[in-house]
């Protein structure tokens, strides 16, 4: 009976224990979880998701010395900066949770065509705030102090204060048209194997640039109008205007494949395939890994529940940087990037320069900070390493090329040379003052020569004329944020058809580099140490000054550095450029390039007639036509890119609206504009228009001669000017006398700042912390009769780790609150991953584990070696030798343990040779000693 009552209470337990699940789930499904707590749960989840992916790539990411592929050096590029990698993790959670949820109301969703019917508005907003997405969908918090009229923010948000958020860095870029996304909201052009467009499927974009854009390194033809300086301020000043993010994660969510090796498309991998007879070797893999970018907060998935379907807000793209000529490739687009940027220590409100290294005597950009991914080719002589840091500078890929680096060097250097200057004629500014008037004037200078010098040479007098015209003064209705097609498509065509195979380097006579000889693009990919240990910058900007730039013809599109050896660092494997602006394109669900002429009110080309209309090259347009089948399925990238040139001009028709439109919305839209009266003074605007590249390049170089026009291509040295004839601006105009009242000289505030302004014709003081601390007091201050009217405020410490609803550091790590900011820590054996905030396994044991392993060894070895002594003399304990032990024959005979014993020593040789060691180790010693007793 006792055995039966014990079987009957385990078989009750192992019931309860296998229905209580089902019962719980029964009660949750009959009667449901609270909403929060629901949203909660899968809110945890979807970040689990998204962070093992991200945790996978910065596990990978975490040996330093391994040789990164072109594909993991495309991404490092493309890596945002931490505030729009949060925001960017916080856009993934909230898809990833509300695809969870619509898997969890499946039911509900299959029976309603509406599936807001299952998920309720205040369910969205609660998932919305808990992914980190809310504050990125609604309007930012705008300053209300007299400074906000002088200086632009650094994010470039509040520019309108009507809409907040146009041109802010972090939002979503413009649409023009509405995207065709083959699901109606989220999925690329392209994504589905066997859906049809106009009757016929997409081809393969690898199959694009094989047969109509790749040309071979040996046929370029070279420009005869521009120099190649051109081509690189096309590429600078894309970088200062866009940069799309790539998804955070380079893993597929839930557990799926690795997008480096994966040819399905599984979110966000859209791998870009490759036919058997294209793929560079047999046995290669039959793709080239592509991301997704990253989507916006609030838009695709994520928005597909806020609406019906057919309103639904389709997925947008995000712009991390601000969208305005702000020169934000100096200066950054976020206060953490700003922070990095600057010198803290000047009083001269200087940029930070390369610590070790000068160019005779000359700055160089300084290296990321070591937590930043070692992603650059390594310094050349040093043994072993395979990887060595990048620049850092206002935008992320100034490591790119060498002609990028050469442009944001320049523009660091005239930053500190103008900042010197205007502290030395206003020895009262702050080092905050000198440095924001000093980042107004290098904004101006990079609006004045892109708008008067660079587009309308590309865009020729009349279609300058027709889209952008003169300037009539700040139009409030203008929206400035980057259209999607402008960064997608349009204004890829001159940084990238327009790139010079060969990087040449020249001497103080123009000549070829005797020592420098001119190198290969793709051996300059991600160098570093061609500008470092290349001459300097002087060098390379001879090269671009003093050499044509590439024409882009219709058979020449792009060369073979570009579509097959690109950012190729001591790897056999490649990266195509061309095939990954069309992937770009259809990821982003660009409209066809016929939906784009009729937007500009150019005729649509329905017939292969009328495409040989707008590209002339015959056999071009029936290669497009033969992969394409349908006009209106061509990619807009490459049809803009094909077309014949306007008169005068390097662009057709199409990029050429779609470019003008954008440019003047930039400057139409911007309350900034340096021609906007408020914004400088009428000497400092007659002053700024002397100035030129051409003169920055003599104010912050070697160089003696320069061209007057530093894109026009010209001859050494019948095409040169000294630069002692070259104008430019004379500082005087910013000179500015301290009032002698009786509010006399501001105190300065620990690890703050302040600047002057006016208000109501009274002066003003704006008070500001540096990043990771608060105002605690009066931001603003205004000079009485009596004096300032309040104390100056205090700059407290911010405690991000005290942030519970948005931690900064990402489970398990912890937080530990630091002055200024925050640190990550993580536990042994776990490392901080690339971005500073994720914990990843490098795939050793922990410290302690090997401290325990060899105490444990030690203590093992220690009980091992005691426990032998003690049975041995346990088993010959009171026993007696087989054979009489010869010696003194006094006392109790000596007993051997077998470690002392050789094997195979029979028991009177081991006898033997014991009493031999016996004697020796009795010479010497007291022979009247009693013996030692056992």
């Amino acid at each position: 009976m006792r055995a039966l009552a014990v079987l009957a209470v385990t078989l009750i337990m192992a019931c309860t224990e296998a229905f209580f699940p089902f019962i719980s789930r029964g009660k949750e499904l009959l009667w449901g979880k609270p909403e929060e707590s629901r949203v909660a749960s899968v809110l945890e989840e979807s970040k689990r998701l998204v962070d093992t992916a991200m945790y996978a790539t910065m596990q990978r990411n975490l040996k330093k010395r391994e040789i990164l592929s072109p594909h993991q050096l495309l991404s490092f590029s493309k890596l945002p900066e931490p505030t729009s990698g949060e925001i960017a993790r916080a856009a993934e959670i909230m898809e990833t949770s509300i695809q969870a949820m619509k898997r969890k109301v499946n039911l509900k969703i299959q029976q309603s065509q509406h599936p807001t019917d299952a998920l309720s508005e205040d369910l969205l907003s609660i998932i919305a705030n808990m992914s980190g997405c809310l504050p990125y969908m609604l309007p930012p918090k705008c300053p209300n102090t007299c400074l906000a009229n002088k200086y632009r923010l650094i994010t470039g948000a509040c520019n309108n204060r009507d809409h907040p958020r146009w041109g802010a860095s972090n939002t979503a870029l413009a649409r023009w048209l509405p995207p065709v996304y083959e699901d109606g909201f989220s999925q690329p052009r392209g994504w589905n194997p066997g859906f049809l467009h106009n009757g016929f499927p997409l081809p393969p974009v690898r199959e694009v640039t094989r047969h109509v854009i790749q040309v071979s390194n040996e046929v370029v033809t070279d420009d005869d109008r521009y120099s190649d300086l051109l081509m690189a301020w096309g590429q600078y000043i894309d970088h200062d205007i866009a940069f799309t993010p790539q998804s955070t994660s380079k893993a597929a969510f839930g557990g799926g494949a690795d997008c480096q090796v994966t040819c399905e498309n599984q979110n966000p991998c859209f791998p870009i395939q490759l036919p058997e007879e294209a793929r560079p070797a047999a046995g290669t893999a039959a793709c080239l890994p592509f991301y997704r970018s990253s989507a916006a907060c609030g838009t695709g998935d994520q928005g597909a529940l806020f609406g019906n379907l057919s309103t639904a807000n389709p997925r947008q793209q995000m712009n991390g940087l601000t969208s305005f000529l702000d020169a934000s490739t100096v200066y950054g687009s976020s206060p953490a990037l700003e922070r990095q940027l600057r010198n803290w220590t000047s009083a001269e409100g200087l940029l930070r320069v390369h610590a070790r290294l000068r160019d005779s005597g000359r700055a160089y950009l300084p290296f990321a900070p070591p937590r930043a991914p070692a992603a650059c080719a390594p310094e050349p002589g040093i043994p072993g390493e395979t990887r060595g840091p990048c620049f850092l500078a206002g935008d992320g890929r100034a490591s790119e090329v060498p002609s990028l680096t050469a442009l944001h060097t320049l523009w660091l250097r005239e930053h500190n040379r103008l900042a010197a200057a205007l502290k030395a004629l206003n020895a009262h500014w702050s080092a905050d003052a000198v440095y924001q008037e000093a980042r107004k004037v290098v904004g101006a200078l990079h609006q004045i020569i892109t708008l008067r010098d660079y587009v309308p040479r590309i865009l020729g007098p009349e279609a300058f004329q027709q889209y952008v015209g003169p300037y009539e003064g700040y139009d409030s209705t203008a929206n400035p944020t980057v259209s999607n097609v402008f960064s997608t498509a349009a204004f890829r065509f001159f940084g990238h058809a327009t790139i010079h195979p060969l990087v040449r380097r020249l001497d103080a006579g123009f000549q070829e580099h005797p020592n420098l000889p001119g190198l290969w693009l793709h051996e300059a990919f991600f160098s570093p140490w061609t500008l470092l240990h290349g001459g300097g910058l002087d060098p390379l900007l001879r090269g671009l000054l003093a050499r044509p730039a590439k024409l882009q013809v219709q058979d020449q599109l792009m060369n073979e550095e570009l579509t097959e050896r690109l950012f190729v660092l001591s790897n056999s494997s490649t990266l195509d450029l061309a095939s990954i602006n069309l992937q770009r394109g259809r990821d982003h669900g660009l409209p066809g390039y016929n939906e784009w002429r009729e937007f500009c009110g150019l005729p649509r080309l329905e017939t292969p007639a009328d495409l040989s209309t707008a590209i002339t090259s015959r056999s071009v347009a029936d290669k497009i036509l033969d992969l394409y089948k349908h006009p209106d399925n061509i990619d807009v990238w490459l049809g803009g890119l094909a077309e014949n040139f306007l008169p005068r001009a390097r662009t057709g028709p199409l990029f050429a609206c779609l470019i003008g439109k954008q440019m003047k919305a930039l400057r139409d839209g911007d309350w900034f504009w340096w021609e906007n009266s408020h914004v400088f003074t009428d000497a400092q605007r007659h002053e700024l228009e002397k100035h030129s590249l051409s003169r920055v390049i003599c104010d912050n170089t070697g160089l003696t001669r320069v061209p007057t026009d530093a894109f026009r291509f010209g001859k050494f040295p019948e095409d040169f000017e000294s630069c002692d004839s070259i104008p430019g601006m004379n500082l005087e105009a910013w000179r500015e006398t301290f009032p002698q009242d009786k509010c006399g000289f501001p105190e300065s505030v620990e690890n703050g700042d302040f600047v002057h302004c006016e208000e109501s014709g009274r002066r003003v003081l704006v008070y500001s912390c540096r990043h990771g601390y608060e105002l605690q007091g009066h931001e603003q201050l205004t000079c009485t009769q009596e004096g300032w009217d309040f104390q100056p405020p205090l700059c407290k410490d911010v405690n991000e780790c005290a942030d519970g609803a948005h931690p900064p550091c990402h489970a398990p790590a912890r937080c530990r609150n630091t002055k200024g900011g925050f640190q990550c820590v993580c536990s042994d054996p776990y490392e901080l991953g690339d971005d500073g905030r994720t914990c990843v396994d490098p795939g050793r044991l922990p410290r302690a584990t090997w401290v325990s392993i060899s105490l444990a060894a030690l203590l093992i070895g220690g009980l091992a070696g005691l426990t032998s002594t003690v049975i041995c003399r346990w088993t010959h304990a009171g026993t007696k030798p087989a054979l009489p032990i010869s010696g003194t024959g006094r006392g109790t005979p000596q007993l051997r343990c077998g470690k002392h014993q050789d094997a195979g020593t029979s028991p009177q040789g081991a006898a033997a040779q014991g009493s031999e060691q016996e004697s020796a180790g009795m010479e010497g010693r007291d022979t009247h000693r009693p013996p030692r007793a056992l």
